[in-house]
This record gives C-alpha cells, sequence and structure tokens, in this order.
C-alpha cells in the first residue's frame, strides 16, 4: 500500500496540471453552445429542404470552396461553415453571415475544443490526451484504495478547510471518492474515443466507406433542394445535420443526418451523391449497423453531456470541477510539501553548523 500511495502521488505531481486542463476545458465546453456568442444563436431552428437549401446557396455562391457546413440544431441557431482554406462563418438560417473568422484563434469555443481534444499540437495532443484520461483511471481506482483506510475521517468540502498540504490531501481524498462514479464515466469514454482498440471487438470500427463516383468538370448545382428533399424520403424524420463536401476526386458529397434513436447530436446516418447529379449513390443506416456500432455511437453524447438533458450537463460539469480541483490542488499540495522538507533540512543543517 505504501508503494500504490508512492505512485499515486509522484504520478499526480507530474500529470496533475494536465488533468486539471482537461477537466476545465471540458466543463466550458459542456456549455460550448451557450457560450458561442453570435447574433441569431438562440433562433428557433427551421431544417426543412427549402430553407437549408437557400442557406447553402448563399454561400456556395462565393468565391471561397467549402468544406463542410454543420447546420443549426437544438442547441445553436446558426449554420457553422468551414472554408478549404481553414477559415469559416456563422450564418443565421436566413442565409446571413453573422460572424467570420480567419482563423479558429479568433473563435474561443473553436481553439477550445482543439485544446481539449488535441491540446492544439493535432496528432500527437490527441494520442498525449488519450494516455492523460489512462493516467487519469489509475489515480481513481488507486485513490479509492487509498481512501478506504481513512474512511472513517471522512468529510465532504468544495474547499480545502486551509491551504495546507495535509487539509489538501484529505479534501483530495474526499472528493475524489464522491465524484468517482462521474470521472470513470468521463474518463472511460473519453479513453475509448482516442483509444477505440482497448474495447476489444466490441468497438471496432465497422463503417462502410463512402462509395466512389464519376465526376465530371464543374462544381455542380448550387441548389441542393433536390438532394435534401431525396434524404428526407430516404430517412422520415431524420434532422439534417452536417454537409461535407468531396475532399478528393472520385467522392462524393456526404450529407449527415440525426434519426430519432441516435444520441450522437451530429448523427451517425449518412447519404452520399453525386456532387454533379445531386444522384443518391449511397447510405449509411445506423439502424442496421448492430450492438457495437450503436455502444460506440454513445461515448462522445455521454462524455460531452450531448445526451441526458440538463441534468447530465450538470453532473458532466461537476465531473469537469472535480478533476480541475483533484489535479490542480495535488500539484500544489505535493510541491509545497517537498519544499517544507527542503526548507525544514536546510534549517537543521545550519543548526548543526552552528
Amino acid at each position: 500500500m505504501h508503494l500504490l500511495a508512492l505512485l499515486h502521488r509522484w504520478i499526480g505531481a507530474i500529470g496533475g496540471l494536465l488533468l486539471a486542463l482537461l477537466g476545465l476545458t471540458g466543463t466550458l465546453l459542456v456549455w460550448r453552445d451557450e457560450l458561442t456568442f453570435v447574433p441569431h444563436a438562440g433562433d428557433p431552428v427551421h431544417a426543412d429542404p427549402a430553407s437549408l437549401a437557400k442557406a447553402v446557396a448563399s454561400i456556395t455562391s462565393g468565391p471561397k470552396p467549402i468544406d463542410r457546413i454543420t447546420f443549426a440544431g437544438d442547441g445553436l441557431g446558426v449554420h457553422q461553415v468551414v472554408f478549404r482554406d481553414g477559415s469559416g462563418a456563422y450564418l443565421s438560417q436566413a442565409g446571413e453571415t453573422v460572424a467570420h473568422w480567419s482563423s479558429a484563434w479568433q473563435r474561443p469555443e473553436l481553439w477550445l475544443f482543439d485544446l481539449h481534444h488535441r491540446l492544439l499540437i493535432g496528432d500527437t495532443g490527441e494520442t498525449i490526451t488519450g494516455i492523460a484520461g489512462l493516467v487519469g483511471l489509475f489515480f481513481v481506482v488507486t485513490g479509492i484504495l487509498l481512501w478506504w483506510r481513512t474512511r472513517r475521517r471522512f468529510r465532504l468540502r468544495l474547499w480545502p478547510m486551509t491551504m495546507k498540504p495535509g487539509a489538501i490531501v484529505h479534501h483530495h481524498r474526499d472528493l475524489g471518492v464522491v465524484a468517482a462514479p462521474l470521472l470513470l464515466v468521463s474518463l472511460v469514454t473519453g479513453v475509448l474515443m482516442v483509444f477505440p482498440a482497448l474495447g476489444g471487438g466490441l468497438l471496432a470500427e465497422t463503417r462502410s466507406r463512402p462509395p466512389r463516383v464519376e465526376v465530371r468538370a464543374g462544381r455542380g448545382s448550387h441548389d441542393l433542394r433536390p438532394l435534401f428533399e431525396a434524404a428526407a424520403a430516404t430517412f422520415p424524420g431524420a434532422e439534417f445535420h452536417r454537409l461535407q463536401w468531396p475532399r478528393k476526386a472520385g467522392a462524393p458529397i456526404a450529407l449527415r443526418l440525426r434519426q430519432p434513436f441516435e444520441w450522437t447530436p451530429n448523427g451517425r446516418t449518412f447519404v452520399y451523391a453525386d456532387p454533379d447529379t445531386l444522384a443518391i449513390v449511397g447510405r449509411e443506416d445506423p439502424a442496421t449497423a448492430g450492438a457495437a456500432a450503436s455502444i460506440r455511437e454513445k461515448l462522445y453524447p455521454l462524455h460531452a453531456a450531448k445526451a441526458g438533458g440538463l441534468l447530465w450537463k450538470l453532473a458532466m460539469t461537476g465531473s469537469g470541477i472535480a478533476l480541475t480541483l483533484l489535479g490542480s490542488l495535488a500539484v500544489y499540495a505535493f510541491w509545497r510539501s517537498q519544499w517544507n522538507i527542503q526548507r525544514a533540512r536546510r534549517a537543521k543543517r545550519k543548526a548543526k553548523a552552528a
């Protein structure tokens, strides 16, 4: 048990701030839609084929090639457009540009997501966050074991009684054991999204590749209403969520929808269309994908509180705040304790020398 406590303390002293950063950014991202301050963000959503086609036509007629459009949804009443050069814009549902950015750094909600997901350094950062999640799981399990020895001294406090190392350690243990169930959900879902192989065959990716199409010259029609109407007829009751333009030759347009049974905000239902003729050339229906895909589809909504309503958002907010406090205060307490020890040793040496 002594070795376990030693590992818990030293690993926490080194990695605690990274976990605190992930907890803080995750907490803010739970409320991302509410913190996206643009005109018309609170507008009611009108997602019929005619209004969507009008909004798409207003932006595709511009000079910049488009990468994708994420349509207005329940949490955010504006469309988000991302251009091929990395710039982007928010559009009202009437097609009016209400905000524009040339870099993600100009939009807090965008760089905050990248900070949480990739630490602003791409795929390497994503791997680091996944490893941090595994370390966090180690802390939760070992923390419960270490807490059991001191369970009779349990006192739940939102903040330590004092900022002395001993008081912080007691607060850390008691807060950690209370937050453990929610922390396990946050950490397990986060780790499995980064490292799906850890879920074994249950989470193996089985999604088929989009079909190839013979793309002729030209940019195709700006009027996508026939595509929206055909997709609505293919999946009645599904909501339109994202339109992805082809990124390479032979790739189709991908229209992403969400059926009522899906938890993922943007859905996992796809309709593929020829970018020139808009004829549907393929589709993916998660209703036929099996149990593994159904489980995999729920990881992100649980992790980001995109399902479960206000109660689950508050629960994940509490989880994020707890992780922030546990990580940051643990680092402070450990290194202050080490500094106190070194100071005491220096004082002892001086006393002997005198």
